[in-house]
């Protein structure tokens, strides 16, 4: 039961898409591990901070190539993640306060005073997270489909509801599969093609979605979640004097429930929450132009 339910969390936070802008593939050792990073562009920098955890950055590629027509958009591969390696996998290697010194990390190595932080699912965990620790650093904070700032979010959550009968006993038949010690790409992709449709209000985009839901590593989801329980993961009170601004963007049919990001509003002095009328966890993808022009709005305000 306990992999079923970090498996479907993995889901949260995916996106595939292609390459195409130039870019510059960057590494660096530190914090026992070598961190990964790219840059895509020029101008304000935006670190994106993709979901999972476990997933590596490939997936949002097409979210910095974006961005990156006319802004500094940065994506990294998390610790143990991709091509950000670690000599191991254990709950000493992976918690959320090395994470948070990656950031930094990454940040000093561009020589960045402060940059504005995305943060997409759990990624927007993490980008909270960082923020009530570096909020000096943060010029503007971007939660996409945030996972909060607490743990509330975890009593809540349904994902399989969003399912049909035949894709939840497909779903529940696949994962078994795994289970059992099946661990062919065909598996984890039927795997992944009955649990997508949750995470889409457009299901034409559920073959990209099944893939990536192909590449996670369970042992970090695991672990991550497991570090946020024993910090008691809540970055509310430090968020309070937080006075740059905040968007916060959320889908209408998005599996995350309003009250996260109606809570997230409410900490902020200087946010905005948008609502995504065509969108479920992905708005740029699902509501692209809406999307996209709050997230410029954001970013002049940071320039002022």
């Amino acid at each position: 039961m306990k992999y079923i339910f970090y498996s479907l969390l993995t889901g949260l936070f995916i996106f595939l898409s292609q390459i195409g802008l130039a870019q510059q593939s960057q590494f660096i050792d530190e914090n026992g591990g070598i961190i990964h990073f790219r840059v895509f562009g020029d101008g304000t920098p935006v670190l994106i901070i993709n979901g999972g955890p476990g997933m590596n950055s490939d997936g949002f590629s097409g979210l910095a190539e974006t961005l990156g027509e006319s802004y500094k958009a940065i994506i990294y591969d998390q610790r143990g993640t991709g091509r950000s390696e670690l000599p191991e996998i254990s709950s000493r290697s992976i918690t959320l306060d090395l994470m948070v010194k990656d950031i930094e990390a990454i940040r000093k190595e561009l020589k960045l005073e402060e940059w504005v932080i995305l943060g997409h699912s759990f990624g927007g965990i993490l980008a909270s997270y960082y923020t009530s620790k570096h909020p000096t650093r943060v010029s503007g904070l971007i939660l996409s489909s945030s996972g909060g700032l607490d743990m509330s979010l975890f009593s809540s959550l349904n994902i399989t509801g969003r399912l049909t009968s035949l894709q939840r006993d497909s779903l529940n038949y696949w994962t078994r599969k795994i289970q059992n010690g099946d661990t062919t790409y065909f598996a984890s992709l039927q795997r992944g093609k009955y649990l997508a449709p949750a995470y889409l209000n457009d299901k034409s985009f559920v073959p990209k979605v099944a893939e990536r839901l192909t590449q996670g590593n369970s042992e970090i989801n695991t672990l991550v979640y497991q570090d946020m329980r024993r910090i008691g993961y809540d970055a509310t009170e430090e968020l309070k004097g937080f006075e740059n601004p905040v968007l916060i963007i959320q889908g209408k049919h998005d599996i995350i429930p309003v009250a996260v990001s109606e809570k997230a509003r409410s900490v902020f002095k200087h946010s905005k929450l948008l609502i995504l009328p065509n969108s479920s966890h992905y708005g740029w993808l699902e509501d692209s132009l809406l999307y996209f022009t709050e997230i410029d709005s954001l970013l002049s305000l940071t320039q002022n």
